[in-house]
């Protein structure tokens, strides 16, 4: 088992704590000006119970990465119980509930290339890539010359993800979006 930084700590990741394998939510970097050093915010699951927990890890700890096989899969489709995923080497297709994906399957499109993380040949997780392009399929109207304001405004993605953009983009267009945070990259 390899051990990481605590800063290396991302959404998708699994992690060994207290001796069981956890999966890795939601993970945010704090940094406390004046007082006490930063630290890593991570909310994570319990892959065997389903229990949620969040946890202060301090940045300069290193956390046990759990053993995983990855496996490079392709999503497919979903058909309303669950995401279909095929193994890209095999061709077999894997159904994952979506309760599984916990806010990521909002950044599923077809055809997006995924690893899905095994564990004693049961799936656990899925890594994402690091961004992908969605369209925007509402948002409010433009502002003229807003392009060098810096406010933003919600734009709902084909995935139904809302992600706070900058004026200048328009209903139809596509963007870049960090999966890790949800946050807007740029125009695609």
């Amino acid at each position: 088992m390899a051990k990481v930084l605590a800063t290396e700590i991302r959404p998708g990741n699994l992690i060994e704590w207290d001796k069981r394998v956890w999966r890795v939510l939601k993970s945010h970097h704090v940094h406390v000006g004046g007082r006490g050093g930063a630290f890593m915010q991570v909310e994570m699951k319990d892959i065997e119970s389903g229990t949620k927990r969040n946890e202060r890890i301090r940045t300069e700890d290193k956390i046990e990465r759990a053993f995983v096989d990855l496996r490079d899969m392709q999503y497919l489709y979903s058909d309303g119980s669950g995401y279909i995923f095929m193994d890209k080497e095999t061709y077999d297709q894997l159904t994952l509930p979506s309760e599984f994906l916990e806010g990521q399957a909002g950044y599923l499109i077809p055809n997006t290339h995924v690893q899905v993380n095994f564990h004693n040949d049961r799936p656990i997780g899925i890594q994402l890539p690091p961004t992908v392009t969605l369209k925007v399929v509402e948002t409010e109207p433009n502002v003229k010359s807003a392009t060098a304001t810096g406010s933003f405004k919600p734009a709902r993605t084909e995935t139904g993800v809302t992600v706070m953009v900058p004026q200048f983009v328009a209903e139809g267009e596509s963007i870049k979006v960090n999966t890790d945070t949800g946050d807007y990259i740029e125009r695609a």
